[in-house]
């Protein structure tokens, strides 16, 4: 019997293989298996095999959060990060961080080294003993297996002022001098995280090895294990205009910290850093250009490890972005894609790069000696999927067809391990699945059927995805366009949860990647920038009218939301059209004046937009041009507007100007503001809450646009 596709059951259910690393000799791969239990997320590390016979089986367990897993060179151990329960680490007598609720999640990253024995059966994993019951950041292997390399929070508080707190308890006051004393998702940024290297031994003590008015980001070991490259900006303005680059410390066998050097330094931002295996090149994604606005795509960049020469970029006619910048909430949001570049061996770079909603990897062969292009960079597999975690075996006895491993989605169900081939024949492959443990857990329920469309657009064809209810008749529905968040964003084949549960109460979901959508290409962006409200309007417009006309929505039921930008879109909707019966905004933009401020990353995001600054009256002009405050007055469209409280990358501030707003003018609208949560909590935030906002959103659907 199918189980009920209700949110608390999908949300209770639901499995995120988030993370993962390969064995260097391609035998196994290592990876991040989340769940909920008890209404908190666990997670523990699966090993998979690659080689011969054998499923997947468990190495950890417990009532924690194992996160980050790194295969020793050898493949004998696997470090990985740790997080418990505050209930259990009190019972030790250990000092509490953050909530004192029994059963909170424990915020301090422990760092642990697990053993594998005789095939690969684990032993007990212990841990090495950080100073002060600091959390670990990341963390890396050196090539010999001996060391390890981590980020920890290190120097004196960057802006409290008086006496230190203890851990849980909130300081004086803190002195703000500069833009980034905040993040969304991290709060106050009170350290910044330092280089520390460790023995891999339990009596082990970490040293530090940078330190300074600026953080370290990326961290990776020179092949030789002499040096480690990392990405940082140090310069004093880095928080008005930020440029990070490529930097290279070399390890002093002493103690005390090391001055780094600046190796591979572009334009733009550059971050992600890979050598080559002979330690002669540095590879890195970033934008080549100091002026990129949104238009611009990421890229490859490659340089000369000793920074004696100016990078270049490795394929600068590619116009796609590297790396995963595709929408889908199956990923789960709460790790970052992990999408760094691999150079497995001299001739060879393998990346993600996304291309028309899909996350693939794509190989970018390289002379050797000059570390230059070598033919045009192409595709290593077919298929509709999209990649979220990337790892490449790299020693000397990988396996070529176990080489490429990453964490996708796979069609419209969630994320497995794949395989793809990485040989010299230059022809795409269909990728191997390799797992069934990230996606079993959706074949109970209800899932939507995924059919992709061209829908003619003012501005050419709108790559647009249609998600519409198992066994539905090819009739008009009631249906919801769902916009994306960025503008950066694309939809992927896989639909996010949210999707799964409209289609699953009958509704059909639009998805269209509408001008501003990135992996289209340069020319596909440059018309939405400086123009929010404009040409994305007009092709959401058109996309509906598509769907409409092929006669699978029903134009008087019509209902809009998304998130962040996708939020402001169903804002700007709501207020300047009387198309749709309702609306549900989730952590969007409703005033683009304020909104520049109270952003923590809004300066440079406006500027890479061509948003603009309210630094005159011409600046604010333009950006309340772009507010759907602007046209509040002209509101009819209920709307309900969720927000999580902790959000400080669209802050509440924002959308309680249109929900004050709305309410004096006596409009239909509810503002649920949930206590904690940040930007993305419809995927990342605690159970309960995410189960809730899920409800809100069915039923203001239910109530005025099925009804």
């Amino acid at each position: 019997m199918a189980r009920r596709t209700d949110p608390a059951s999908v949300i209770r259910a639901q499995v995120v293989l988030e993370e993962h690393d390969v064995a260097r000799d391609g035998r196994f791969a290592v990876v991040v298996r989340r769940f909920v239990q008890a209404g908190r997320y666990r997670s523990n590390l699966w090993l998979v095999p690659l080689t011969g016979a054998g499923a997947p089986r468990q190495l950890t367990s417990g009532a924690v959060r194992d996160t980050a897993p790194h295969v020793s060179p050898d493949g004998s151990s696997i470090a990985f990060r740790r997080t418990g329960v505050l209930a259990r680490r009190a019972q030790r007598g250990a000092p509490k961080r953050a909530s004192s609720k029994p059963g909170a999640v424990d915020d301090t990253a422990s760092l642990h080294v697990l053993p594998l024995g005789i095939g690969d059966q684990p032993g007990a994993p212990w841990a090495i003993r950080m100073p002060g019951n600091r959390s670990v950041g990341e963390l890396a292997w050196s090539p010999d297996g001996k060391r390890l390399a981590i980020t920890l929070d290190a120097g004196p508080p960057r802006f409290i002022q008086g006496p230190e707190p203890s851990p849980g308890e909130a300081p004086v006051v803190r002195r703000i001098d500069r833009l980034d004393w905040r993040y969304d998702e991290s709060g106050h940024l009170d350290r910044w995280a330092h280089l520390h290297v460790v023995e891999a031994r339990r009596d082990a003590r970490p040293r530090q090895v940078t330190e300074g008015d600026w953080g370290v980001a990326d961290i990776a070991w020179s092949p030789d294990g002499r040096s480690i490259a990392f990405s940082s900006d140090p310069r004093p303005e880095a928080d008005v205009l930020p440029r990070s680059s490529i930097w290279v410390v070399d390890l002093d066998p002493g103690s005390g910290t090391v001055a780094p050097r600046e190796a591979l330094a572009a334009g733009g931002v550059v971050q992600k850093p890979a050598w080559s295996p002979d330690g002669r090149w540095l590879v890195a994604v970033g934008w080549f250009r100091a002026d990129a606005l949104d238009d611009i795509s990421s890229e490859l960049i490659v340089g000369p490890a000793d920074g004696s020469s100016p990078p270049w970029q490795l394929a600068p006619d590619l116009d796609r972005p590297i790396g995963n910048w595709v929408d889908t909430d199956l990923h789960g949001w709460i790790n970052s894609s992990q999408d760094t570049p691999y150079w497995p061996d001299p001739g060879t770079i393998v990346a993600l790069v996304s291309d028309r909603g899909r996350v693939v990897p794509w190989r970018f062969d390289v002379n050797p000696t000059t570390g230059r292009p070598m033919g045009a960079p192409r595709g290593l597999a077919t298929g509709n999927f999209a990649s979220h975690s990337l790892a490449v075996a790299s020693g000397p006895g990988a396996l070529r067809n176990a080489c490429v491993t990453v964490i996708a989605t796979v069609d419209s169900r969630p994320m497995e391990l794949l395989t793809v081939s990485l040989d010299r024949a230059g022809d795409e492959r269909p990728a191997s699945v390799r797992t069934s443990i990230g996606g079993r857990w959706s074949r109970p329920f209800s899932w939507p059927v995924m059919r992709e469309i061209e829908a003619p657009g003012p501005g050419g064809p709108i790559h647009t995805w249609i998600a519409s209810p198992v066994d539905a008749a090819d009739r008009p529905l009631p249906a919801i366009v769902d916009v994306h968040g960025g503008p950066l964003g694309a939809w992927a084949p896989a639909p996010s949860i949210e999707v799964v549960l409209l289609c699953a109460s009958g509704y059909r979901v639009v998805l269209p990647n509408i001008r501003g959508s990135t992996s289209y290409g340069r020319e596909w962006i440059r018309p939405q920038l400086n123009d929010w409200g404009g040409v994305d309007a007009a092709d959401v417009h058109a996309a509906l009218d598509a769907v409409i006309a092929a006669g699978l929505a029903d134009p008087e039921r019509l209902g809009v939301t998304g998130l962040s930008y996708g939020g402001f879109m169903s804002n700007w909707l709501a207020v300047t059209s009387r198309r749709f019966r309702a609306a549900v905004t989730d952590g969007g933009v409703a005033n683009q004046v304020s909104t520049w401020g109270n952003g923590d990353a809004s300066v440079e995001f406006n500027r890479m937009s061509l948003l603009g600054a309210p630094l005159d009256a011409a600046g604010v002009a333009n950006l309340w041009r772009q507010s759907p405050l602007a046209h509040v007055a002209d509101t009819r469209t209920p709307l309900l507007i969720l927000q999580g409280e902790a959000d400080q990358r669209c802050p509440p501030s924002d959308n309680e100007q249109l929900f004050v707003a709305l309410r004096v003018l006596g409009r239909l609208v509810e503002y649920a503001l949930y206590p904690e949560e940040s930007h993305v909590f419809q995927a990342s935030g605690r159970p309960d809450r995410r189960i809730d906002r899920m409800a809100r959103m069915l039923a203001w659907f239910d109530r005025y646009v099925r009804a």
